[in-house]
């Protein structure tokens, strides 16, 4: 017996394929567009202002959801329209590994920052390539597997389901291994901490928390797509708009908001040398 079996298959065989399930909601479209729109504008207004380079994914996720919620206000008045359901569908896919992609550099910053490399389960060189490039396969795959179902055919569907299935899975995965990596740290940098983190040299402990709590989130959404794309096109998930809603907008809304309120833009560097800044060890004697 499967677990998430499929429910889109007729007797005969065949997919049961619509590109909607149901209208979708024109209130709940445009009040989607204005609070992303609201967002996105206020990130801007800050990238623009703290000039923190590495929040620049983020906004053009924020900007990806915006325009994702649109383009399903255009589908409330024409719900057979493939370029309308393709852009929505894609375009709020993908924003969250945009988020994703912010969120790592986050993480190498603040270890940087407290000169605790010899900490980093991940060499600091390669930490935060190493998220990235997992979060650029994921987010190709899942681009990829939405473009090939933007042509329409139940064939193109079921085909680009299993690449966008297999980019969730991927983003799950280093998304898990980044929290365990973001734990690992925060307990070694509590156990022996550098001068900077003894001495508070910024939040760090709340900003390992801010990542912490939008990483769940988006984990949270994550498995929620997961299950969504196993129960297939015909499935109650994708047939239900509120769960869009409820596990997907406003999820991400929330993210979007809680970097708003603790925006970390206190991690930067001005010169081209921050690998080599040498580990600042606080000795345990000379302090007590």
């Amino acid at each position: 017996m499967e677990l998430f079996p499929r429910i889109d298959t007729l007797a005969d065989g065949k997919l049961d394929f619509k590109l909607y399930r149901y209208t979708p909601s024109f209130p709940a479209a445009i009040v989607a567009t204005v609070i992303f729109a609201i967002l996105s504008c206020l990130h801007i207004w800050r990238l623009s202002k703290a000039r923190a380079w590495y929040f620049i994914p983020f906004t053009i996720g924020g900007a990806f959801e915006t325009i994702g919620y649109a383009a399903r206000i255009v589908s409330h008045n024409n719900k057979e329209s493939v370029p309308a359901y393709s852009v929505q569908a894609i375009l709020i896919l993908v924003a969250p590994a945009l988020f994703a992609a912010s969120i790592y550099m986050i993480l190498g910053r603040i270890i940087i920052s407290l000169r605790a490399q010899h900490l980093s389960l991940i060499p600091v060189r390669w930490l935060t390539k190493v998220f990235v490039c997992g979060d650029i396969v994921s987010f190709s795959l899942q681009a990829a597997g939405g473009g090939i179902q933007a042509s329409g055919t139940i064939e193109a569907y079921d085909r680009g389901e299993k690449i966008i299935l297999a980019g969730l899975f991927i983003q799950i995965v280093v998304f898990g291994f980044f929290v365990i990596t973001s734990g690992l740290f925060h307990r070694k940098c509590l156990k022996n901490p550098t001068l900077a983190a003894r001495e508070n040299a910024f939040p760090w402990k709340l900003d390992l928390k801010v990542l912490y709590t939008v990483s769940i989130i988006i984990l949270v959404r994550s498995v929620f797509r997961v299950v969504e794309y196993l129960q297939g096109n015909g499935g109650y998930l994708i047939s239900h708009e509120v769960f869009l809603y409820v596990f997907d907008a406003i999820l991400m809304a929330i993210v979007m908001v809680i970097f708003l309120i603790w925006y970390v833009d206190h991690l930067q560097y001005k010169d081209g040398n921050e690998y080599d800044l040498e580990p600042c060890v606080v000795n345990e004697t000379n302090s007590s």
